[in-house]
């Protein structure tokens, strides 16, 4: 298992119940996980003293219930530096991000893709050290709020970051110049993901690496659906063809269960035989500090370059 166990602003407390309870900065919230199906006694005092609870509703959906939590609030996250060096030549590596509690529980943020922001920052920073004046293209796709597309950014990347949703994206540059990355290069493109990539392949335009962090189920701007078992390896397919010739590297995220490592693994491994790397697929996950034990979070299908 890949664990993002580097955080400093983040925390898994403790999880019982159907929930995980956190501390995000200075606050606590506790907020619903389908992966938590054990019972275990809830001892930390923190189970009663909640900034933001988030409760589930048993015909779907739910609510947010605030107890003292500021509309908006940010936390950092330092990317790792390598001995006797500079990882970042042109910005520390501390990214910042924009936190607001929003439907359905989350908060803007998935901190155990940490543990990728580390792996891919390391390639990025290890290739520009190779040809120092070469561009490295990075495309991440369903881009979120922006947390791998700083991640890139920071340790040099020119990055085109594309999600469906026109909020996402204003919220991603918000949590780029908070990075204080305002004038690093990056695209903003609000768009559907497969019709950006069709459209990058008719136009000849590569890539160094891609990422990308499908839902399981989401619609696109004029409502094109998307069902992750359907159309996923489709994509990964049309994404190989925006590689360049001597990719850095390729990864692909999941939280839908039906998708395990090794689904991830047999996709990438398939789609991008022709290139000269190593495929590892792992569960991700968060430590809990109550108990030492790692929360599971979902799934990652990692290619790297041999080179």
């Amino acid at each position: 298992m890949w664990i993002a166990n580097h955080w400093k602003d983040y925390e898994v407390i403790d999880c019982s119940c159907g929930e995980k309870l956190e501390h995000w900065g200075p606050y606590t919230l506790l907020r619903p996980d389908p992966q938590v199906i054990w019972d275990t006694p809830k001892n930390r005092l923190e189970w009663k003293r909640l900034n933001g609870h988030y409760h589930r509703s048993k015909k779907g959906g739910g609510e947010w219930e605030f107890f003292d939590l500021p509309e908006q609030w940010s936390i950092s996250y330092q990317l790792p530096a390598t001995p006797n060096d500079s990882l970042y030549t042109n910005h520390t590596g501390t990214l910042t991000f924009n936190l607001k509690p929003f439907s359905f529980k989350h908060t803007g943020l998935f901190p155990e893709q940490a543990a990728n922001w580390d792996w891919f920052s390391g390639l990025i920073y290890n290739r520009k050290k190779q040809h120092p004046n070469r561009e490295i293209k990075v495309l991440n796709l369903f881009a979120y709020t922006g947390g791998a597309s700083i991640a890139a950014a920071a340790a040099g990347a020119h990055v085109t970051h594309v999600d469906a949703s026109k909020g996402m994206v204003g919220w991603a540059k918000e949590n780029a110049v908070s990075s204080g990355l305002a004038d690093a290069p990056i695209r903003w493109i609000v768009d559907d993901c497969k019709k950006f990539v069709e459209r990058e392949i008719r136009r000849g335009n590569h890539y160094d690496a891609i990422i990308m962090d499908p839902p399981s189920y989401g619609r696109g701007p004029k409502g094109e659906i998307w069902k992750i078992e359907e159309a996923i390896f489709p994509l990964i397919q049309l994404c190989q063809q925006l590689l360049v010739d001597e990719p850095l590297f390729f990864l692909v995220n999941s939280y839908t269960t039906g998708l395990q490592p090794a689904v991830l693994h047999y996709m990438i491994s398939t789609a991008l035989k022709q290139y000269d790397g190593e495929v590892m697929a792992e569960e991700i996950g968060l430590p809990v500090s109550s108990n030492g034990l790692v929360l599971p979070c979902g799934a990652s299908g990692r290619w790297e370059s041999h080179k």
